[in-house]
C-alpha cells in the first residue's frame, strides 16, 4: 500500500506551494485514483512521492520509502508523461535495455509485449507510435519488473474510449491479483466508474477522500434516463413544460432513442408521457459527470457526461453501481429505478501477503524474502496470453504477465549490459564512426598533398591547426552521448526518479565509452594508413620509428577524451557540455600546462628512463619497463598533463554531485 504523509512542495516565489499538506492512502488490491481540474497539484503530487521534486512530507511504499528500497523498479512501476526512451530505438530493444537495467531476463520483455498487444510492432521505432499505443509501452515498461505498485499520470488522456477502457481492465486485473494502483485523471466520470477510492484534489489541497459510491451520490449530478421510440417529441415536451413553469431542466438527447435529463425526477418525466400518450421504454435515475461536454439538442447548455450503471457496474468485480427498479410499478409512471450504491470493495490487508496473492484464482505462495526487493510475486501463472492482433482487436485485456519467480542477485555486470544495450539500440554510434573514418581518411590525404606534416600527425589525420584530431573529437563526442542522453531520454527515470548517480553505472559508462574509444582510434590509424598507401604509395604509410610511445599516447589522447565528454556530460547534464568539455581540455588547458613547464627550473627530469630501470632492480619480461617509461614520457607532455588534470577534477566534481545527491 501507499501511505503519504504531509507532501508539500516548495512555495515558488511569492505564489503559494503547488502542493500544501497532502496526506493520503492507496490500500493494495485497490484503484485509487487522484482526481482535479488541470493544474490542481496531481502530477506535483506523484513527484513529490517518486522524489523527483524537492519538498516537504514522506511516502511509504509498503513501509519503506523509495530512497531505502534497493530496486525500486521491482516495487514502483512509473509511467509519467510518454514513454521515457529515444524515439530512434526499438519497441524491442527499450523493453530489453530495461531489462538489463532491472536486472530482469530478457525473455521478461516479450512476456509484456503479448500482454499488452504491441508484438506486431515489436521493431517499429518509438518515435513513430501512436498515442494509443505509447500508453501501452508505458505500461509495459512499468509492469516490467513484476512491481507491486503502479504509479501512473494521466493514463487515458487523448485515447478513445476503446483504448481507455482496455488500459483500466489491466489496471483492475492488477488491483485484482493483490497490488496497489494510483493513478490520476480530470474526468469525474472515469474516477466514479473505474476506482473504488477517489482522492480530490482542488489547488493542491485535499478536499475530498472518498469511496467511488460516496463519490458519486455527493460530488456528480444526478439526472434520468429515458428510452422512449418518441424521444424527439418527448424531449420537445418536457422543455416547453419546463420554461412554462420557468423550471431549470436541461435535455440532452444520446445515441438512438435515449435522452438524459437534469434537474426533474422519473415522476414528472413519467406524468409527462402519460399525459400525451407517449411510450416508454426505460426510466431510471443515474448519476452523471460534474463537467460539460458535448452538444445538446434542445437547451444551450453543454451536455454533460454519462457514467452509466453498466460502467461503473463491473469494474472486474470490485465496485459495483446496479441499476434497482423504482417503486414506480404503475402505468401511468412507468418502469423507473433508483441509484442505490454498493461501497466499492477492496482486497483486505491481511488478505493481502507481500508477494500479492492471486485473490482472483484462489492461489497463495509464500514470498521468497521479507523485503520488496527480494519478495517473489505469487500471481499465478496464467494460460498462454491471446497474441497481439488478438489484443489489439478485443476490448478485454489478456491476462497480466507471469510472475518473475527467480529474482537475479545483485550483478556488476548489471550496468555493463544495460550501456551496451543502450549504446548498441540506436544508429548514432556507428554513424559517428561512419563519419569520423571518413574525415580522417579525408584529412589525411589532404595534409599528405599538402606536405610538411610529420609522419605521425599524417596517420592520425591531426593539422597543427586544429586543437584535436577527428578521431578524438569523435571519440569525445560518443562519450558525451553516453550520459547526456540519460538526461535528454531519461529510460531509467523510472528506476528512482531521477537519473541514478551510481558508481556502477559511470564505471560502465566509461568501460563502454573507453573501448569505443580504443576501437576508434586503431580503425582511424588503420584507415588513414591505408588510404594514404593506396593514394600515394608506400612512402607515406610507413610506421614510425618511436611507434611505442606514439601509440600510447595516440590511445591516451582518444581515451582521455571519451571519459572526459562522459564525466561532463554527467556533471553538467548535457551532451553539448561534455563536448564542450573535451575541447576545453586542448583549448584552456594544454597552454596553461606548457606555461607551467616551461617556467624556469633548477632541476630537470633527464635520465628518467636509466633511473626507472635501476629501481625496478631486474627486467620486466617482454621489455614491459618500455612501455611503463612510454607511459611517463605521455603524461610529462603538455597534452598528456592537461588531459590527466581535467579527468581528474571532472571526477571529483562527478563523485561531489553524487554525494550531494544522497544527502538530499
Amino acid at each position: 500500500m501507499i501511505q503519504a504523509f504531509g507532501l508539500t512542495s516548495n512555495p515558488r516565489k511569492e505564489l503559494p506551494p503547488a502542493v500544501d499538506d497532502v496526506s493520503f492512502e492507496a490500500r493494495a488490491g485497490c484503484v485509487t485514483t487522484l482526481l482535479g481540474t488541470p493544474g490542481a497539484g496531481k502530477t506535483a503530487v506523484l513527484r513529490l512521492m517518486l522524489e523527483l521534486q524537492q519538498g516537504r512530507g514522506i511516502t511509504y511504499f509498503r513501509g519503506r520509502p523509495l530512497h531505502r528500497i534497493a530496486h525500486p523498479s521491482r516495487e514502483v512501476g512509473v509511467l509519467l508523461g510518454d514513454v521515457p526512451g529515444h524515439p530512434a530505438r526499438t519497441v524491442r530493444g527499450q523493453l530489453r535495455m530495461l531489462c538489463a537495467a532491472a536486472g530482469v531476463p530478457v525473455r521478461r520483455a516479450d512476456e509484456v509485449l503479448e500482454v499488452v498487444g504491441l508484438v506486431s510492432l515489436r521493431d517499429e521505432r518509438l518515435g513513430t507510435l501512436s498515442r494509443g499505443m505509447d500508453r501501452r509501452l508505458g505500461l509495459a515498461c512499468a509492469l516490467l519488473a513484476d512491481p507491486h505498485t503502479l504509479v501512473l499520470d494521466s493514463l487515458t488522456e487523448g485515447l478513445s474510449a476503446r483504448e481507455s477502457h482496455w488500459l483500466h481492465g489491466m489496471l483492475r486485473a492488477h488491483a485484482t491479483q493483490g497490488g496497489t494502483v494510483l493513478f490520476t485523471t480530470t474526468d469525474p466520470k472515469e474516477a466514479a466508474r473505474t476506482a473504488d477510492r477517489i482522492i480530490t484534489l482542488e489547488q493542491g489541497r485535499v478536499v475530498a477522500d472518498q469511496e467511488a459510491a460516496d463519490f458519486s451520490r455527493t460530488r456528480l449530478r444526478p439526472r434520468v434516463a429515458v428510452r422512449s421510440p418518441h424521444a424527439t417529441r418527448l424531449a420537445a415536451l418536457l422543455t416547453k413544460e419546463a420554461r412554462t413553469a420557468h423550471r431549470s431542466v436541461e435535455v440532452v438527447r444520446e445515441s438512438g432513442n435515449r435522452l438524459a435529463v437534469y434537474g426533474s425526477t422519473c415522476a414528472d418525466i413519467g406524468e409527462t408521457a402519460f399525459r400525451h400518450g407517449i411510450l416508454v421504454h426505460q426510466l431510471a435515475d443515474e448519476v452523471g459527470d460534474m463537467a460539460s461536454g458535448g452538444d445538446p439538442t434542445h437547451r444551450g447548455e453543454e451536455k454533460a457526461a454519462e457514467v452509466t450503471p453498466e460502467d461503473a457496474a463491473v469494474r472486474h468485480g470490485a465496485a459495483r453501481l446496479p441499476e434497482l427498479s423504482a417503486a414506480h410499478g404503475s402505468a401511468e409512471h412507468g418502469p423507473g429505478a433508483s441509484t442505490e450504491v454498493t461501497p466499492a470493495t477492496c482486497l483486505p490487508e491481511s488478505d493481502v501477503p507481500p508477494g500479492r496473492s492471486a485473490t482472483a484464482a484462489g492461489v497463495s505462495e509464500p514470498s521468497d524474502g521479507p523485503g520488496p526487493a527480494a519478495s517473489a510475486p505469487t500471481r499465478p501463472r496464467a494460460a498462454h496470453p491471446r497474441s497481439s492482433d488478438a489484443a489489439l482487436a478485443s476490448d478485454n485485456p489478456p491476462p497480466l504477465p507471469p510472475p518473475i519467480s527467480v529474482r537475479s542477485a545483485p550483478s556488476p555486470l548489471r550496468p555493463l549490459r544495460y550501456e551496451l544495450r543502450r549504446a548498441g539500440g540506436v544508429g548514432t554510434g556507428f554513424l559517428t564512426g561512419a563519419a569520423v573514418l571518413v574525415s580522417s581518411a579525408l584529412v589525411a590525404v589532404l595534409l599528405a598533398r599538402i606536405g610538411h606534416t610529420p609522419q605521425h600527425r599524417l596517420l592520425a589525420a591531426w593539422p597543427r591547426e586544429l586543437p584535436l584530431p577527428p578521431a578524438a573529437l569523435g571519440a569525445g563526442l560518443l562519450g558525451a552521448i553516453a550520459f547526456g542522453d540519460e538526461f535528454r531520454h531519461p529510460a531509467l527515470a523510472v528506476d528512482r526518479g531521477t537519473v541514478p548517480r551510481r558508481l556502477g553505472l559511470l564505471a560502465a559508462k566509461l568501460l563502454v565509452a573507453g573501448a569505443t574509444g580504443l576501437l576508434l582510434a586503431f580503425l582511424t590509424v588503420g584507415c588513414d594508413a591505408e588510404v594514404l598507401y593506396l593514394v600515394y604509395g608506400q612512402e607515406l604509410a610507413k610506421v614510425p620509428a618511436d611507434w611505442l610511445a606514439l601509440t600510447a599516447s595516440w590511445i591516451g589522447l582518444v581515451i582521455g577524451c571519451s571519459w572526459a565528454g562522459v564525466l561532463a556530460a554527467g556533471i553538467f547534464r548535457s551532451t553539448t557540455a561534455g563536448l564542450a568539455a573535451v575541447v576545453a581540455v586542448p583549448v584552456l588547458m594544454v597552454p596553461l600546462v606548457q606555461k607551467v613547464l616551461e617556467g624556469s627550473s633548477v632541476r630537470s627530469a633527464a635520465g628518467f628512463s636509466v633511473r626507472l630501470r635501476e629501481l625496478l632492480l631486474a627486467q620486466w619480461p617482454f621489455g614491459g619497463e618500455r612501455y611503463l617509461a612510454a607511459g611517463a614520457r605521455v603524461m610529462a607532455q603538455p597534452v598528456g598533463g592537461a588531459l590527466a588534470l581535467s579527468l581528474t577534477a571532472l571526477l571529483c566534481a562527478y563523485l561531489l554531485t553524487t554525494l550531494r545527491s544522497r544527502v538530499r
